[in-house]
């Protein structure tokens, strides 16, 4: 009997598969895959083999689901998966482990699993997870799911293979939005807005313009986004629906509109209008339209993140001489720097999901690097070393930062955890990539 430690688990699943369907049908149409390579990986990470899932009947796939549990899991940094071809056996049922041969090869856990016809049409996707010094069963679901979403169901499998043995949720079912640049005719360039999952697979395009697109941020239910397009020969925000494909223009007019920035009730953003002569940060309510002026300075306010509790918002600002990171209440307030002894250059600060970090751009000796701030110490860690590093962007686990980097043939994505011990590329296979959101889960 499989031991079902939680019934809300297994209904996220269903309720993600459905949501997944929505969203794909809204989309504008396939682009490229983001191809993922590990750099540098973590000496401690546990021990773990995903053995193939077996098939059952007429239940055959071209998508193999225990690879895709494995990759996921490798590329978190947190596991050392074994390939398929350095196992002792590939058991699909308990009883057929024979846990002394997985033993002598130091193996920690085994995911073991089948894939069966449902009774009803689609299919059952069948896993436990399995203790092998223990030699017990520590989780086991049986998952309904269709053709269409086996892919997404694998990775909610590694979340849930994730959350059992490091007690984190998994953040392997969400997905990215990031912009791609491909150069055409001399002096011309086609954006596009894309969403893909969280590794790479699987992209579409939501929007496609021969002028520049910008800034995606994703609402806190992963339902619309919210980005900046030149299209009208000047900058405006628009708010497209991802299920339905709706997109309306809020906010445009003479001047900057830009930076977007979702509040965690989702109602309202936080937006960099000069609508009054300089770049200050605003409140914008999707409800009503009602836009309030946040801050007042001669300085140039840009770049809103707001904190996870909804009453505060961080934002760049050079109102001391250099780009430094500044917060404010929403009530309104004086603003208070938070960036303190970290160097004459910190921008485009984005929270950590528990609201105790900011990811933060951090200039030093000509470069621009990923930093870690820690909002009670205002200690800080600089994750990576390229020559340039931006737009950084937490997982909604607070595991990994996705961010765009200078690689051979342009921007490129990256990612790194938060510990800067785990550095990964992902690299499509034309354009440049950049301006990296990562979504929330999907519940």
């Amino acid at each position: 009997m499989f031991s079902i430690r939680s019934r809300e688990i297994a209904r996220r699943v269903v309720r993600a598969a459905l949501a997944l369907v929505l969203s794909a049908a809204a989309t504008a149409g396939a682009a490229e895959e983001l191809t993922i390579r590990i750099e540098e990986g973590v000496a401690s990470a546990l021990p773990i083999a995903v053995v193939p899932f077996a098939t059952v009947g007429d239940a055959e796939t071209p998508l193999d689901i225990a690879a895709i549990v494995r990759a996921d899991l490798a590329r978190s940094g947190q596991f050392a998966t074994m390939p398929p071809e350095g196992m002792p056996s590939q058991p699909a049922t308990f009883s057929a482990i024979n846990f002394k041969d997985w033993r002598v090869l130091g193996m920690e856990n085994l995911v073991i699993g089948k894939l069966l016809r449902a009774p009803e049409g689609g299919y059952v996707v069948e896993f436990r997870v399995v203790d092998v010094y223990k030699g017990k069963q520590l989780m086991g679901y049986r998952v309904p799911t269709t053709a269409a979403n086996l892919r997404l169901t694998a990775h909610h499998v590694s979340d849930l293979v994730y959350e059992r043995l490091l007690g984190e949720r998994g953040a392997f079912s969400t997905r990215i939005a990031y912009i791609t640049v491909e150069k055409k005719a001399p002096g011309t360039s086609l954006y596009r807005l894309q969403i893909a999952d969280a590794d790479g697979y699987d992209p579409h395009t939501i929007l496609e313009s021969t002028q520049p697109l910008m800034s995606p941020t994703w609402a806190p239910d992963g339902s619309r986004l919210a980005y900046v397009s030149f299209e009208d020969r000047n900058s405006a925000i628009w708010l497209q629906d991802l299920r339905t494909g709706e997109r309306k223009k809020i906010i445009a007019g003479e001047g900057i509109n830009s930076a977007p920035a979702f509040a965690p009730d989702g109602q309202r953003l936080a937006v960099t209008l000069s609508r009054d002569g300089n770049p200050e940060i605003y409140l914008y309510h999707l409800g009503n339209g009602n836009l309030r002026r946040l801050t007042n300075h001669p300085a140039i306010d840009t770049e809103a993140n707001w904190a996870p509790d909804g009453r505060s918002i961080v934002f760049t600002s050079d109102r001391g001489g250099g780009p430094q990171i500044y917060r404010v209440d929403v009530d309104g307030g004086k603003a208070e720097r938070v960036t303190f002894n970290m160097g004459n250059y910190n921008a485009r600060a984005r929270h950590s999901p528990d609201g105790r970090r900011l990811a933060v751009v951090h200039g030093d000796k000509g470069g621009y690097h990923i930093a870690v701030v820690d909002l009670a110490s205002n200690d800080f860690q600089v994750l990576t070393n390229a020559r340039l590093d931006e737009s950084p962007s937490f997982a909604p686990n607070g595991s990994m930062i996705i961010y765009a980097t200078m690689g051979p043939g342009g921007t490129e994505l990256a990612a790194t955890s938060t510990d800067g011990r785990l550095k990964q590329r992902l690299a499509t296979q034309r354009g440049e990539v950049r301006e990296p959101a990562w979504g929330p889960f999907r519940d």
